[in-house]
Formats: C-alpha cells, structure tokens, sequence
C-alpha cells in the first residue's frame, strides 16, 4: 500500500508503523557502519511519503503540523537517524507552502520535481559561524555575474547529502550587507560532497560537507533574501522534537520488554516485579505523555491559526522543542538504569537511543536560546 491509497490520517499511521518496523531492522547495521539507510529512503519515496507536505494545487496532500509531527514520530520510534535526515525534506517542503516564499513558477518546478521523487534540505551551518539560528552571517559568497550567480563556500551538517536533490545554499551577496538562499541543483558542476561525517550520534543521518566551487547558477535561482537570525515563526521546526520523542518510546519500549521477561535467580519472577523498576516505568510513561501533549497541542493550534496570526506561538515552538527533547533524554536515561549494564553493550540498541537522543540539545533552537525567548515574553505579559 501507499500513502496515497490511504483515505484516513489513521490508515497513514498504520502504514508507517509497518514502515517503521523495517527501519528498526536495519538500524544497528547503519549505525555500526556510519553508513546512510539508502533502503529506508528508498522506501518513503516509493511509498509516496516524501510528496505528503506538498500542497494540493500541485497534486500532493498538504498534510496538516500535527500530522507530520505524528507520522515523524513513528518513523524515529524505528530509526531516528532517518526521521531526522527526511524530516528536513518534509519540514522545508511544508514551510515553503505555508509561507510562499519563493517565486510561484520556481516553487512550482520544485514541486513537480518533489511529486517525481526529488528531495531537497537547506545548506545554511559553516565551520564559521556556528548555529544560523545565531545570527552569522554567512562566509559563503554569491557573486553577480551577468547570467545569475558564482558561488563559492563550505556547508557543514548538510543532512541527507547522499541523496538531495538540491541544496538550499545561504550565502551572503559579494561587496553588499544583502543575504540570500539559493536553489542549487545536485547536478551542477562544482558540487562536491566530502564525507566529513564522524559524530557519534545520528551516525545514520549523512551530514556531510557540501563544498561548492565556483557553482554557477541563473538569476531566478537567488529565491529569497533574508536577515540572519529573523526568519519568523517557523512551526516545521516540530519534527525535530518528534523525532527525539519517538527515539524515547522506542527506549521505553525496549526496556519494559527487557522488565518482563529478565529473570535474575535472586528474585522469582522477573525485574518487572520489583516497585524501584515499576517507578522508573511510571516516570518514563509520564515524561511520554507530557512530551505529547506538549507537542501535539502546539502543533493543532498552528494548524487552527492563520498566517498572521502564527508568529505569537514563536516562543511556544522554542519552548516544545525544550521541553520534549530534555524529557527524551530522561526518558533513555531511566530506560538504562531499568536495563543496567546491559545497556551499554554495543549490541544493545539503548547505547544507540543514548547517544541519537542528545543528538537534540544541538538542533535548533538551542536550549539557552529558548528560555531567553521565554523569558521575554514572560516581562512582555506581565
């Protein structure tokens, strides 16, 4: 079946938790190996998944916040390296239709390309200027020539560099204080992805450099000017707290089958008996379900919102984000010492869930920047 058989958001879910449990298979090997889940992409394209956040106009399902922070969800719940690498893509596609920031007869062509497969991230972290949520600017340059633009830089993080489609290039504009992003196409000449790819967490997410050198691209490829560090509301930005939040059930889950079915000779029965476990397994599910709630409420009330009216959830986007992520790390941490040391046997899928969940603290937006978001919106109320 493919998603686009499926008549109901439920019949969605279904079929990705199918999906899921495939990824979860492969998992191990692609972490082991820093290699990238070729298959499972593969598969969200032929199932036609990719397309879901592209709108109707151009054939796709426009598919609603909440229902791709819940569908991304269950992809983590198997891999979270694959839910982080396609998430972008499916976040990005969203954004652009939401916002409609590129010029209608580009976006169009992209979307065309996105309904036959084509997958596309943005390019914005340098060695340079840390976080773009910062504010750098970028050292990339764009320099005007008379046909569109020569670029040259260095892109690091560049999530799911092995098989994008185009990159979505910040740079900032030779001899001019002016910004910009540009659509850079995979084929070009100049493109060169290096392999730099050595974190110990999200190993699976093939996060590479993207080194361009003297890329040239038309006029009509610089798609959108923008301030660095001011980009707004941004309500995609949830798949990424989804994705630590499946990472987390999917730690519950193992545990609490290692619970009932550990059985030590010091005890009758197994582990799943004991009140010190049956705590740690009543506080994992309760940091679960205040992770969702958080999550889904803020997801459905961007959904009910107009435009307009979404840049006051700003502060309320940083703060799931915050939340969630910080409670899918507790939620891991008491998964192990349920497990113990087992957990840190490199056979041992927790060892994985460890080091992927903290993988959230270093994603967008940056706890301190958060509570400082937070903060000022509490003095503006009050």
């Amino acid at each position: 079946m493919q998603f686009q058989e499926t008549r109901t958001f439920e019949e969605k879910l279904k079929l990705m938790r199918e999906m899921s449990e495939q990824f979860r298979t492969r998992a191990a090997k692609v972490d082991e190996e820093a290699s990238f889940p070729f298959e499972n992409i593969k598969e969200l394209k032929a199932s036609g998944y990719t397309q879901l956040t592209v709108p109707k106009k151009y054939g796709g399902e426009e598919i609603t916040l909440y229902e791709l922070v819940r569908l991304q969800e269950q992809i983590a719940i198997g891999d979270g390296a694959t839910a982080l690498a396609i998430g972008w893509h499916m976040g990005i596609v969203k954004n652009l239709a939401e916002k409609r920031l590129w010029r209608e007869e580009i976006f169009k062509r992209v979307m065309e390309d996105v309904k036959k497969g084509a997958l596309l991230n943005g390019a914005a972290s340098e060695p340079q200027t840390g976080s773009p949520t910062r504010g750098g600017k970028p050292t990339t340059i764009a320099r005007k020539t008379e046909n569109g633009w020569i670029i040259n830089g260095r892109k690091t993080f560049t999530t799911m560099s092995p098989v994008l489609d185009y990159f979505i290039v910040s740079a900032s504009i030779e001899e001019s204080d002016e910004v910009g992003n540009f659509l850079i196409h995979r084929s070009l000449p100049g493109i060169i992805i290096e392999e730099t790819w050595d974190s110990v967490a999200m190993r699976g997410t093939g996060s590479h450099d993207l080194v361009l050198m003297d890329v040239e691209v038309l006029s009509d490829e610089y798609v959108e000017r923008f301030v660095p560090g001011q980009k707004g509301a941004n309500g995609w930005l949830l798949n990424i707290p989804a994705c630590y939040l499946g990472i987390a059930q999917a730690a519950q889950k193992y545990a609490i089958h290692f619970a009932k079915t550990y059985s030590p000779n010091s005890i009758s029965g197994t582990i799943i008996d004991i009140p010190a476990v049956q705590q740690r397994v009543g506080e994992m599910e309760l940091r679960i379900l205040e992770a969702k709630h958080f999550l889904y409420s803020v997801a459905k009330q961007w959904d009910a919102l107009a435009e307009v009216e979404r840049m006051r959830l700003n502060a309320e986007l940083g703060a799931v984000k915050y939340a969630v992520t910080n409670k899918a790390i507790e939620v891991v941490d008491l998964a192990m010492r349920i497990v113990g040391a087992r957990s840190l046997s490199q056979q041992n899928p927790l060892q994985r869930y460890y080091r992927d969940v903290r993988a959230g603290l270093h994603n967008p937006p940056m706890d301190d920047m958060t509570i400082q978001a937070l903060a000022r919106k509490a003095l503006a109320d009050n």
